[in-house]
């Protein structure tokens, strides 16, 4: 598929070094604002994902607000992105409550036992609407890692726990069950939480339907997407909120990075000095090799690959041996110094990096593609490194 990192000049920014496409970031939003505005729901960024406040101003234009996931998450969408605010934490601190609360316009509890223990704290905010996580008891998520209605999940009230009665002083429910899927996903889920849940929507006014749906992928339905959201809206009287995080920033970004060295162990690898556990870990995590302009990506653990010509794995700088970022064929040998552009990379990369053996962070670079306007935004220092010890 073609992207406009084909044109981008790697030897402008420092390596390692996350860059953003300014035209596509709005392309997703812009597409995303649609949805909002044609189907009637409320669309938040999930700071979870993607929270790079360098580009709050235009994330700003576009969405109703933020859905943070911690006490700095909602600090964070407080100060720098504004609008909405909804707060969930799946272990609420007794002491962050007084704060959380002070950024939050939504706060929403896992659990009937938090709301119980701080309901009596929060009725001298004006304004501020209180919600419960539910389970709604649907699984389309393959791997458990990111499944949040796996057996034993603690991540919300199985829903067949609750009755209506149980909702007294809450004003909405948030449920969540995809990961990465395409409509038909949603629409299952969608159905599996009327049915479900359906029985809690009497005592409610709004109901958040969380994200993990790729709205901004390309062939994905939009306009099933609005009329089944219009639908459901007009049926059940409810304020729908969707909170996309991968979608905001899906095929916007990619990953700057430089061989450092070469060597031969079965097969050939190469050393970069971007990490997969230090910069990508949903890399190791998921897993998932990420697609490199100009390489064919192959099998992660492809041993028929290894003797073959011009395939390398490439691996991180860490003395963690599986920091293994994938296996993949050049049309030509790399060399030390060569500098590769792994692509979409935006999210769930920031918001996880470490500094592990104290590898520096990437720098970060705004590019516009529409006018290749370039503004290296930040870079990071031992300073970062020693701030978090």
């Amino acid at each position: 598929m073609p992207t406009p990192f084909e044109r981008f000049d790697t030897a402008r920014v420092p390596s390692p070094c996350h860059v953003l496409d300014l035209a596509r970031l709005e392309d997703n939003l812009s597409l995303l604002k649609r949805v909002g505005d044609e189907s009637g729901v409320k669309v938040l960024l999930a700071l979870k994902a993607f929270s790079c406040f360098a580009v709050a101003g235009l994330v700003r234009r576009y969405l109703t607000g933020t859905a943070a996931s911690g006490l700095y998450e909602a600090r964070l969408g407080k100060s720098r992105f504004g609008g909405e605010v909804h707060a969930y934490v799946p272990g609420l601190k007794d002491d962050d409550l007084d704060e959380i609360r002070s950024y939050a316009d939504h706060l929403i509890f896992n659990s009937l036992n938090q709301w119980k223990r701080f309901q009596s704290r929060l009725s001298n905010k004006p304004g501020l609407s209180v919600g419960l996580r539910v389970n709604p008891g649907h699984n389309e998520v393959d791997n458990p890692l990111y499944d949040p209605c796996a057996p034993w999940s603690r991540l919300g009230v199985p829903a067949t726990q609750l009755h209506a009665e149980d909702l007294g002083g809450l004003s909405g429910i948030h449920v969540h069950a995809l990961c990465d899927h395409p409509y038909e996903a949603f629409d299952r889920m969608l159905a599996a939480i009327e049915k479900n849940c359906g029985h809690l929507f009497g005592a409610i006014d709004w109901i958040n339907l969380g994200g993990g749906l790729l709205i901004t992928e390309a062939g994905f339905p939009v306009d099933g997407l609005i009329a089944r959201l219009t639908e459901f809206r007009n049926r059940t009287g409810l304020t729908v909120y969707l909170e996309p995080g991968t979608a905001v920033a899906l095929h916007a970004g990619a990953l700057v990075c430089e061989v450092l060295d070469r060597g031969r162990n079965v097969g050939e690898f190469a050393i970069m000095d971007a990490s997969a556990t230090c910069h990508m870990p949903d890399v190791i995590e998921a897993p998932f090799t990420p697609d490199i302009l100009g390489a064919v990506t192959l099998p992660r653990d492809s041993v028929a690959a290894t003797g073959q010509e011009r395939v390398i794995r490439l691996g991180g700088p860490t003395c963690l041996a599986g920091d293994m970022i994938g296996t993949y064929r050049f049309d030509a040998p790399l060399q030390v110094g060569d500098r590769l552009l792994l692509l979409d990379l935006g999210y769930y990369t920031m918001v996880k990096a470490s500094t592990f053996n104290g590898t520096p962070l990437p720098a970060l670079a705004l590019w516009d593609s529409r006018t290749d306007e370039l503004d290296v935004v930040r870079q990071f220092s031992y300073d970062d490194f020693e701030g978090r010890l």
